[in-house]
């Protein structure tokens, strides 16, 4: 029997499955114009979305970032996310440059959002990530955008360059004492007059803890708005720009993908410019700060730029606060204690000072050793733990814990006969008169 086949057609069209389209906005700095550029980017493509009939809007993601190479964009970070639950099906971007600049970054989240299904179509090359040849010219053009942000980059440091050499300041929008007035640089008195405490408070012997503490009691805060710190006041310290002058390249960006600066040891040239802006304190001040600050480093035997530190240096957590414990020396004695003890003091860390031979012996008791071997120690000790006083907690590599305690030696058991006579000696002077 002939076998008879009839064609039947559909009498309603299927429907297109809608889309949910999302869309992605970058401009490259703060500045008034690109910000407008940005509510304009936003604008257009809500109504391009919404416009198409089988679209779905599933938002505009936009961010105003300094540059297209860092994985810090918090909206772009947001857009992934919302991909991989499920809630995109495509997304829209002006360019290449746009979404990445950084060829290895962009063809990794090209393929990370193709293995979830999503789409991703670049208006200016007019290129579609799923389309078959799409990976191939994203690589090519992906290429010559990097390439373009290198160009850009060089650029960018070359004219900053020039800048140094003719003793022109760069971003000192950014400190503590100063700002911007229509490009001119103004001292601003209320921070102006902490600063000249900060130096006032230091030659007259306090350290950088004691004024710390003291400007977190007079309520005041840092340009960022947090609390001071030993090491902010340092850094104002050590500023040679509240002087008026200002030492220029003191750091300078490495790579242009991740854009980080760090410090000029000798690769560059610096320049030290005098006069470039109004002073806050004057170059005396300046400088009598500058020696006492090398006379005490000199009296604690502290050495610059010291090359990982010590043993312990990293491994000692406190539970407390969620911070390492430190080294700290005072009068020649070394002990370890939590850097927010160090920083902000008792009321903030009730942490209590381990002393550093007092930690030696212990670790060598918990190793087995007759003495402390820090080889043997880096090897089997993954951290240390402070629960509280007295007591440390030895998390070994294999992730066996060792708990461990010691007594603190009494004062009494410390006052031997030499410091007995030094204390006669002072009561007589006192006697005599010869103290007061």
């Amino acid at each position: 029997m002939e076998k008879i086949v009839t064609k039947i057609s559909p009498s309603v069209p299927p429907i297109p499955a809608r889309l949910r389209v999302a869309a992605y906005a970058r401009v490259s700095s703060g500045k008034d114009a690109m910000l407008q550029s940005l509510a304009a980017q936003v604008s257009y493509y809500s109504n391009l979305i919404q416009q198409r009939l089988y679209w779905e809007y599933a938002g505009v993601y936009a961010d105003e970032a300094l540059t297209g190479t860092k994985d810090t964009r918090p909206e772009f970070q947001c857009l992934i996310a919302d991909c991989k639950d499920g809630k995109i099906d495509l997304i829209i971007t002006k360019s290449i440059s746009r979404f990445a600049r950084n060829t290895v970054t962009l063809l990794e989240t090209v393929r990370e959002l193709k293995l979830l299904g999503v789409d991703v179509y670049f208006e200016e090359q007019n290129i579609h990530s799923m389309s078959g040849d799409g990976e191939l010219m994203l690589t090519i053009l992906a290429s010559y955008a990097q390439e373009e942000s290198r160009s850009v980059s060089e650029n960018c440091k070359w004219r900053i360059r020039k800048r140094f050499q003719q003793g022109e300041i760069v971003n000192l929008r950014f400190m503590y004492g100063y700002r911007i007035n229509h490009g001119q640089i103004e001292i601003d008195q209320e921070q102006a007059e902490i600063v000249r405490m900060i130096y006032a408070d230091y030659i007259n012997g306090l350290g950088c803890d004691r004024i710390a503490a003291r400007l977190r009691e007079m309520g005041a805060r840092t340009f960022s708005g947090r609390q001071w710190t030993a090491k902010r006041v340092l850094a104002i310290l050590n500023n040679e720009k509240y002087s008026g002058n200002a030492l220029l390249q003191k750091k300078y960006v490495a790579d242009h993908l991740s854009k980080k600066l760090v410090y000029n040891r000798g690769i560059l040239p610096k320049y030290y410019a005098e006069g470039t802006h109004p002073p806050i304190i004057d170059p005396l001040t300046f400088q009598k700060a500058q020696e006492i600050m090398a006379l005490r480093r000199e009296n604690r035997n502290v050495r610059q730029n010291p090359v990982n530190r010590y043993p312990f240096s990293g491994l000692i957590f406190c539970p407390r606060c969620g911070k390492n414990y430190r080294r700290v020396t005072y009068k020649g004695h070394a002990a370890w204690n939590c850097s927010t003890f160090v920083n902000y003091g008792k009321d903030v860390c009730p942490a209590k000072q381990i002393p550093e031979p007092i930690l030696l012996s212990l670790t060598a008791e918990v190793l087995g050793l007759p003495e402390f071997d820090e080889g043997v120690f880096l090897s089997k000790i993954k951290q240390m733990q402070v629960p509280q006083a007295n007591k440390v907690i030895y998390i070994f590599q294999d992730g066996h814990e060792v708990e461990a305690t010691w007594q603190d030696r009494s004062r009494k058991s410390s006052w031997d006969d030499k410091k007995k006579q030094q204390a006669r000696e002072r009561a007589l002077a006192y006697q005599r008169g010869d103290l007061k």
